[in-house]
């Protein structure tokens, strides 16, 4: 295909997309040519530079739907930006406006100026990540609950989950979900004020205005009214704040002023507002005002579906082996299984290999990464996951948490160890009697509490990871 009849196939290509695509999505097409065709493949410039990142995530897929469908056959489409073609349009519509009275602008212009400045306001929102959307989450039984409270406040935002508090490990999409939500208040909300910070960031910019000398109260305040002139505010990893005292004092009184303004507070944390170290009362209080949501490690079920997912976004095929050979062996959250995935599609991608079980397993090696499961190491898993440690379980303590924890560490040894009652009891400084009671009151609770089963799938998680 020579490059005119490209330039006519993309103009049939966008008059049809104008009929399929929202018209708010029209602004990202519209500002588009074609500067070659080669390898079944048609290259896209556009006048606006986020265009290729918006098109790519989200309508990507759509535009492929309907070029096959007006060409008749299977293409694809890459999409850059290019300043000549920018400058072109600027020098057009100039021409074109001194040639004529200024008119009231179309809606569709309208719609036009109001996605560029949610895009402005993504960018510089902290940068929230475009890819993080609702639509590329994939949910499990472990994050259900806290996506449908994630999607209601973004959809009502300040009307009654305020704050939110997400907690969860590492890796297992916190930051994902928060990010949705100012990303669909920012695209469905426009007039409402988005701002993402990670408590770094904000401990770092803290310290900075207070070093600033004779200017340090201009800078205090213009601090403090860039986080308190906002409608939603999105601060990630608030554990970081534990010890930090004068950070604590500004927190608290900048989401006194939020809440008290009816504005909403979304926070994530690895930890509870209780087992922050050194968090004040009245902070806590704060925290736990709205409601606290727990994201667990994605069952295998899930981990599989999202393997499915990033692969689709990839327009890949991978067979269900392939994902159950990941799913198996990277189990403790969803930043490591998508590593794996990223490690073995790009390893195909680069020597033009067909994604295969036995390619994953060259790449992934994981058979030589499998590690001896020992009585110390379910302990040291089980008192991690519990917030004790290894001298609680071999103390005298009958206090709830510490019996608690060292039950199930008991279950666990004894059902991933291969080990007898006896040696499990020498290692835990208790009696024989003691260790088979231990077990098999969680033998009998696993049947009954299927909080306790939740745990005892995650510790297992993290001790095979």
């Amino acid at each position: 295909m020579d490059i005119m009849e490209a330039k006519r196939l993309w103009a049939d290509v966008l008059k049809e997309l104008r009929t399929v695509l929202p018209d708010h999505a029209h602004a990202w097409v519209d500002g588009t040519d074609v500067s070659g065709f080669e390898d079944n493949t048609l290259h896209i410039i556009t006048i606006n530079a986020f265009a290729p990142q918006v098109i790519k995530q989200t309508y990507y897929s759509k535009i492929i739907d309907v070029l096959r469908k007006v060409a008749g056959q299977d293409y694809d489409f890459t999409v850059s930006y290019d300043d000549d073609l920018r400058r072109k349009h600027a020098q057009n519509i100039s021409k074109i406006s001194k040639a004529r009275p200024q008119l009231p602008k179309t809606e569709e212009e309208e719609q036009e100026e109001i996605l560029k400045m949610n895009l402005a306001q993504m960018q510089s929102s902290a940068n929230l990540n475009l890819k993080y959307k609702f639509e590329n989450f994939v949910v499990g039984d472990n994050s259900e609950f806290t996506y449908a409270l994630a999607q209601n406040v973004a959809k009502n935002p300040a009307k009654k989950y305020n704050p939110l508090f997400i907690y969860g490990a590492a890796g297992l999409g916190k930051t994902h979900i928060m990010q949705a939500i100012g990303h669909y208040i920012i695209f469905n909300k426009p007039k409402l004020k988005v701002k993402y910070i990670k408590t770094e960031e904000y401990v770092n910019e803290l310290i900075k205005s207070i070093q600033k000398g004779t200017e340090r109260n201009k800078k205090m305040e213009m601090f403090r009214n860039k986080y308190r002139n906002v409608d939603i505010l999105l601060i990630d990893d608030i554990q970081f704040i534990e010890a930090k005292e004068r950070t604590m004092d500004e927190i608290f009184h900048t989401f006194d002023y939020l809440l008290n303004k009816n504005k909403q507070v979304v926070i994530t944390s690895d930890r509870l507002p209780s087992e922050i170290p050194g968090l004040p009362a009245r902070l806590q209080s704060r925290f736990e005002m709205g409601i606290v949501t727990e994201i667990t490690p994605p069952d295998f079920e899930t981990r599989v579906a999202i393997l499915k997912n990033l692969a689709e976004q990839d327009g890949l095929n991978i067979g269900f082996d392939v994902c159950e050979y990941i799913a198996n062996n990277y189990v403790n959250n969803v930043r490591e299984l998508e590593g794996a995935y990223n490690k073995v599609s790009a390893y195909a991608s680069i020597y033009e290999k067909p994604l295969t079980l036995d390619l994953a397993k060259k790449v992934l090696k994981c058979e030589l990464k499998e590690k001896e499961i020992t009585i110390n190491l379910v302990a040291q898993k089980t008192a991690q996951y519990y917030g004790v440690t290894l001298e609680d379980f071999k103390s005298s303590s009958r206090a709830q948490k510490i019996s608690g924890a060292r039950h199930i560490a008991v279950y666990l040894a004894r059902e991933m160890t291969g080990k007898g009652f006896q040696d499990i009891a020498e290692f835990f400084n208790k009696k024989h009697p003691t260790m088979v009671y231990s077990y098999e009151k969680v033998k009998e609770e696993i049947s009954t509490n299927k909080d306790t089963k939740i745990s005892i799938d995650n510790i297992k998680n993290s001790i095979r990871g």
